[in-house]
């Protein structure tokens, strides 16, 4: 599994979405970029999320994501 993989599949899954992924093999650092996803708790973000690579955990192709979301205007600041 590809970081260029993962990140195409989640912009399709979530239009309007930044996705910024890191990683290779089965293990990936994700970005979220979106106003409106920062603004879910944390959980219901994790779910949202996990719902479009859940057949890419059950069948290995990823083991291991972590994820960190950020409003627009945050993602600007670290630049």
């Amino acid at each position: 599994m590809q970081a260029h993989e993962v990140k195409v599949h989640l912009q399709e899954k979530l239009p309007g979405v930044q996705v910024e992924v890191e990683g290779e093999g089965c293990n990936f650092q994700l970005n979220l970029i979106d106003d409106t996803l920062a603004g879910l708790s944390p959980v219901k973000r994790q779910q949202l999320i996990y719902a479009h690579l859940n057949a890419w955990i059950a069948d290995g192709s990823i083991h291991a994501v972590t994820m960190k979301f950020f409003s627009r205007a945050a993602w600007a600041e670290r630049g």
